[in-house]
């Protein structure tokens, strides 16, 4: 799945169009859905997965039947949507002025099924095949509300996957040592992190005497003790913040001393800390 998510990326870089217009009326102010806010993880999550991503805006909506919606969750009504393609933001292909999709909504309060007809949403699918305009989500979560505020970070998002270079996926903690300095107090902790694409990561904390704590990530096989933290809603933030386990593995630690050991859970939960909790609405 990292893989393909990889290559997708890379072939958005020839083909990512923010927000151009494909409609000569796409600038015209239509009919917002309902948005909460999602967030920078949220989207990220969809970018990886989705060959497109596009702001369509709702023409009409059937009601699928029950006995044809299998694994329907309760409290909710599939749909059948035709929709207008207002805005291409990303696609590895041409992507026609209409299309087609089944997305599951929740029933509101009084038990109906809401009306969508009008409304604006990004969508984040991949192409049917064999069936030109059909669209697959890349799950229930691939139709988010197009509000403005999630717009410019949808735009925000695919902009930071498409930059040549983009930190790889993880797939755990691979190796964890700890080293005490001469001074009291000093020490160096390096935890080296697996991807999915088998470049090496590498986390770094350095304690000096009398001075705060400092850590870095390393995106190439050079430690650099001067490595900086990654700046947050990025997608080093993400990959960091998102997917690190809560907890160091036993057969990643490199030493049976327990002082060091002692050392390299602290510094852990010290980067765990500041990077910070990673919020998902969707």
């Amino acid at each position: 799945m990292a893989g393909k998510a990889m290559r997708r990326i890379g072939a958005w870089l020839a083909a990512v169009l923010l927000f151009g217009p494909l409609a000569a009326n796409a600038q015209q102010p239509l009919p917002v859905a309902p948005a909460p806010s999602v967030t920078f993880a949220d989207l990220a999550d969809l970018t990886q997965r989705a060959d497109i991503v596009a702001l369509v805006e709702v023409r009409s909506q059937t009601l699928v039947p029950l006995d044809r919606a299998p694994g329907l969750a309760p409290g909710q009504a599939r749909l059948y949507i035709e929709a207008r393609t207002l805005a291409l933001l990303a696609s590895r292909a041409a992507v026609g002025e209409s299309h087609s999709y089944l997305v599951d909504v929740p029933l509101a309060a009084n038990g109906k099924v809401p009306k969508l007809k009008k409304q604006r949403f990004l969508v984040y699918a991949d192409a049917v095949a064999g069936r030109p305009g059909a669209l697959s989500l890349v799950g229930n979560s691939g139709q988010v509300p197009a509000s403005p505020g999630n717009e410019a970070l949808a735009r925000t998002v695919i902009a930071a996957f498409a930059v040549p270079g983009t930190p790889p996926a993880l797939a755990g903690v691979r190796d964890v040592m700890s080293v005490a300095g001469n001074l009291a107090g000093e020490s160096e902790t390096q935890l080296f992190l697996d991807t999915a694409s088998g470049n090496p990561v590498s986390l770094t904390v350095i304690r000096r005497p009398g001075m705060a704590p400092t850590w870095g990530v390393s995106w190439s096989e050079i430690v650099d003790q001067a490595a900086r933290p990654p700046v947050r809603e990025t997608v080093a933030w993400f990959r960091l913040a998102c997917f690190l386990p809560a907890q160091l593995p036993d057969r990643a630690f490199l030493q049976t001393d327990r002082s060091a050991r002692a050392r390299a859970e602290a510094d852990y939960r010290f980067i765990l800390g500041e990077l910070g909790a990673c919020p998902r609405t969707l």
